[in-house]
């Protein structure tokens, strides 16, 4: 029956409802036991492997890596194995991100990997996946299903895996872990900033610029891609750096621009310049940054703000006469190669 049915965007707000909690207990878990057999004394390079949402979790993650491993950490396409027959892998290895583990071209990637000699790591939300079997070792998100098209909890919970695995490779790197759980679970548990400001900004833009630096212009990746499948607003994500090039001259035209400001001290110069030279071309200008933000964890951060923006995409959808849980053009699974 028609009354059955959700009202549009329940099941997204229900999911972002449920992230804080599943970022806390998936940085929590003990993966220690899980890696045995992983070694990482012998990496040299690092290739992340994921699409959409779970790509911008994986550039999160990458800097994060780069910081406390000290070798490199870059995107891998995973066309490079399933179209165009693959590259040399010793001494590397791949950390394979996707919330169901079923996309054809990542699943050949992992074995291409493993084929080429390399290792595999997989951060997953659905048990028992083609990539999780493809894989070395498999890192659960745990996060539940996710049954809105738009991946909310499932992309925060893969920011937890991720840090909770660095916590097992680095073993002086797990209190930070610790200390990023408690600090999720304090933000959540307190009162929610007034983002209608930001809401209404959106709601005027023809155009978006959301830019981050570090593990926050991941996190702009990710919200630029949000508005784009669920509000089909044209956003484009940035480095604070990056975007004062070419992509500055944009603003000499009506756009709005949001700043994803994780309060990593490293980044407050670019983000100071990008922020003041927006405002000088006349462009409206956003600053957004946790309130915990003095807790030097940006990878966390990343997942506040996500968590902070979540649902004024969310709101802003709606408003816009449309249904974030089930976007036109897209379905759960992508199918790619």
């Amino acid at each position: 029956m028609m009354n059955d049915l959700p009202k549009p965007g329940a099941r997204m707000a229900s999911e972002i409802a449920q992230a804080p909690a599943v970022f806390s207990s998936t940085a929590r878990k003990d993966l220690s036991t899980l890696l045995d057999g992983f070694d990482v004394s012998a990496l040299r390079t690092i290739f992340t492997v994921a699409r959409g949402s779970s790509d911008a979790a994986a550039l999160m993650l990458s800097y994060l890596f780069m910081r406390h491993l000290k070798i490199p950490m870059t995107s891998l396409p995973p066309s490079t194995f399933s179209v165009y027959g693959g590259v040399s892998m010793p001494s590397s290895a791949g950390l394979v991100i996707s919330q169901s583990g079923a996309s054809d071209d990542l699943v050949a990637c992992a074995q291409g990997i493993r084929q080429q000699g390399g290792q595999v790591v997989a951060i997953t939300n659905q048990p028992g996946s083609a990539v999780e079997a493809a894989s070395n070792v498999t890192l659960p998100i745990g996060a539940g299903p996710e049954l809105a098209i738009p991946a909310t909890k499932s992309v925060i919970g893969a920011i937890a895996a991720g840090q909770s695995l660095l916590g097992a490779l680095v073993p002086d790197y797990r209190e930070n872990v610790i200390a990023a759980a408690d600090a999720m679970d304090a933000f959540a548990a307190g009162p929610q900033p007034d983002l209608a400001p930001l809401q209404s900004g959106l709601l005027r833009a023809n155009h978006v610029y959301v830019i981050g630096r570090g593990e926050g212009y991941g996190a702009a990746q990710e919200v630029a891609l949000k508005l784009k499948e669920t509000a089909a607003l044209h956003a484009e994500a940035y480095s604070a750096s990056e975007v004062l090039h070419g992509p500055l001259q944009l603003a000499t035209n009506p756009l709005f621009v949001l700043i994803l400001d994780t309060g990593e001290a490293l980044a407050q110069q670019s983000l100071d310049q990008a922020e003041r030279r927006f405002v000088e071309t006349g462009a409206e200008v956003f600053r957004l940054r946790p309130p915990q933000a003095e807790f030097q964890c940006p990878a966390a951060m990343a997942a506040m703000l996500l968590y902070m923006v979540y649902p004024v995409v969310l709101n802003t959808t709606l408003a816009l006469g449309l249904d974030p849980d089930t976007p036109s053009a897209l379905s759960k699974v992508t199918k790619t190669s």
